[in-house]
């Protein structure tokens, strides 16, 4: 009995048909996002430009360095979090990041107080901040990984209490504290773009481009991740340590973010949500750059049409806040749904 090869053969050309329409359809999207990431940007930095340019330039410059790197490794972190914990609701400040920060403030203005806190080389304080949260992050992974019986269930139980435990202590040492220095912390406790440091912009420029080698590496290895524990154990990848390093990498750009530009809690899932709408097929190779992009538009964006139509009445921050709350309730109504 013979079987007719056509059948076979146009099954096979349908797929490789499919596959080069996919990858075009990828290519087209990631074109198109670029391209409206640019001209923003340049208009950014080109409307209403006047006076001393070597005065403005450069400042704009530094804006907007700070609002690409925040995107960058908001949308990266998130994306890859979300993979190694297969959760499109969890994010990297589940693990207590904002609440670390916000009592990291805290405790410096209660102890040396405001004026000695503003006095402080922001150099050692931009890198005091971020290795206190790295090491944080690391304890947390080392002590739920290497040990026996423990789970990423468990790592996200111990983020969830830790972030209750940082923000009930810090609310203590706010009541505590004298109301003028209250002023001073308060304004810490919101994302924002226009005190940025040169400097620290080009240090947070190298720490993230440190972890990002090992993280596009990586990006088949999240590929297998994304399939579940059980699947990709068997497909040969060894998740335990796979995981791990998925979480320091995160842990360091959340880290650099928020010490250089303060918390933004829902900005990684807005921006992560977007990109798994637009992508067809979860492919990190393509999902991780469509959020870095999508993060870009909406902090140019959005800082672009704060400034020039509403003259700053209103901080970044809470309006991504505010979109991003609204999504994340979205999501959980969608999955109780289900």
């Amino acid at each position: 009995m013979t079987t007719n090869p056509l059948p076979a053969a146009l099954s096979v050309n349908a797929r490789k048909t499919g596959a080069k329409k996919l990858e075009v359809s990828s290519a087209v999207l990631l074109a198109v996002l670029a391209v409206v990431a640019a001209a923003l940007i340049l208009v950014f930095m080109t409307i209403e430009l006047r006076g001393n340019l070597g005065y403005i330039l450069p400042r704009r410059a530094i804006k907007v360095g700070s609002m690409i790197l925040v995107a960058y490794a908001v949308g990266m972190s998130t994306v890859l979090f979300q993979t190694v914990t297969a959760n499109r609701i969890l994010t990297p400040s589940i693990m207590g990041f904002d609440a670390l920060y916000i009592l990291l403030q805290t405790v410096l203005t209660f102890v040396l107080g405001g004026q000695v806190l503003l006095s402080m080389p922001t150099p050692l304080k931009f890198g005091m901040q971020v290795l206190l949260m790295v090491a944080f992050s690391l304890v947390l992974y080392r002590w739920l990984f290497l040990g026996n019986g423990k789970s990423l269930h468990l790592m996200l139980l111990v983020g969830i209490v830790f972030g209750t435990l940082f923000r009930g202590f810090s609310a203590l040492l706010q009541r505590l504290m004298d109301p003028s220095e209250f002023l001073i912390l308060q304004d810490l406790f919101f994302a924002s773009f226009n005190q940025v440091d040169g400097t620290l912009l080009l240090v947070a420029i190298a720490a993230v481009g440190l972890v990002t080698v090992p993280a596009w590496r990586l990006r088949r290895e999240y590929d297998v991740l994304a399939l579940g524990r059980e699947t990709s154990i068997n497909l040969g990848v060894d998740h335990r340590k796979a995981v791990t390093k998925t979480l320091v990498i995160c842990s360091v750009l959340v880290a650099v973010s928020t010490a250089l530009v303060g918390p933004i809690t829902f900005f990684g899932l807005l921006v992560a949500s977007l990109a798994y709408q637009l992508v067809p097929k979860f492919k990190h190779a393509t999902v991780l750059p469509v959020a870095v992009l999508l993060g870009i538009i909406s902090l140019v964006g959005g800082q672009l049409v704060l400034e020039r139509i509403f003259d700053f009445n209103s901080a970044l921050s809470i309006v991504i806040e505010f979109i991003g709350g609204l999504v994340f309730i979205g999501l959980l109504l969608k999955g109780s749904l289900k």
